[in-house]
């Protein structure tokens, strides 16, 4: 590798950690009941869990248990860490780039390095969808070798020269489907996939280039 790590942007909640059951304990702590699970291949997480339709009041009532201590605490997908240090250990350099309030981008980063993972700073932008995605001045920016989300919209308008990796996670009501995944280069079922896909595809051109 060259002396500047190449580097890849790495997405939060879905490919890093698990918003899900953070929700799900969000829910516990506001309503004092921990839902069930509904149906565990659901993408949204209202969909996932046998809860209730708010109303605007209670809407914002619960929307206030998401704050500094909600995003500093959410637990790590499973293999998530290792993934990561995966593609460290091959020489990456690893940017969480996360569509979150600025307000709480010290918090996701706090959040990440209490699980050690090996992410070395945290990028926040808006969450809108578009016909660009929010993040792509961003990875343009960072001028990363790939980018992993799981949102397809978050994929309109990133560069060709950047790796479009897209993690499908769970397939009822998702969004990741449709003529649209043809502007993402890869998908994967985890983080963990991409990772071992990434290093065994750099091995190859590696192995072509020597040749």
């Amino acid at each position: 590798m060259m002396n500047s790590k190449p580097i890849i942007a790495l997405d939060g909640d879905g490919v890093l950690l698990d918003y899900h059951l953070a929700y799900q304990q969000a829910w516990g702590k506001a309503f004092g009941n921990l839902p069930k699970v509904k149906d565990p291949f659901a993408y949204w997480p209202k969909d996932r869990y046998e809860v209730r339709h708010l109303d605007a009041a209670e809407l914002t009532y619960f929307r206030g248990f998401f704050d500094h201590q909600f995003w500093s605490s959410i637990p790590p997908i499973e293999n998530a860490i290792s993934a990561c240090q995966i593609l460290v250990d091959e020489g990456y350099k690893l940017v969480c780039v996360t569509a979150l309030d600025h307000q709480y981008q010290s918090a996701r980063f706090k959040n990440l390095r209490d699980h050690n993972f090996p992410i070395t700073h945290v990028l926040t932008t808006a969450q809108a969808d578009g016909e660009i995605s929010p993040k792509s001045k961003a990875i343009k920016d960072l001028g990363a070798v790939a980018f992993v989300d799981d949102y397809l919209p978050y994929f309109r308008g990133i560069s060709s020269d950047t790796h479009r990796a897209l993690i499908l996670r769970e397939p009822n009501g998702s969004p990741n489907q449709g003529p649209e995944l043809t502007i993402v280069d890869s998908v994967h079922q985890d983080l963990q996939h991409f990772a071992d896909n990434w290093i065994q595809h750099q091995c190859l051109q590696d192995h072509r280039t020597t040749d």
